[in-house]
């Protein structure tokens, strides 16, 4: 089951839930029962030990919109 990483809008805490690819964009439901809306954001990763003609991200981010925060417009 992939883990996906869900960011709120509000105070930028992340969550990482294993879920069903079916549920990945179904609503996630607040754990601190505060009702904040949680978005997915595409995750990004690197393997330890590649190569050094292996591309790694060096900004990764958790962007609403699916860029990384480094490309997106809105900060």
């Amino acid at each position: 089951m992939p883990m996906y990483e869900y960011k709120n809008d509000t105070d930028t805490e992340v969550l990482e839930l294993l879920r069903p690819m079916a549920d990945a964009d179904k609503p996630v439901k607040d754990p601190s029962g505060k009702n904040r809306k949680f978005t997915r954001c595409h995750s990004v990763f690197a393997m330890a030990g590649a190569s050094t003609t292996a591309t790694s991200a060096t900004n990764g981010g958790c962007c609403p919109c699916g860029k990384s925060q480094s490309q997106c417009g809105r900060n």
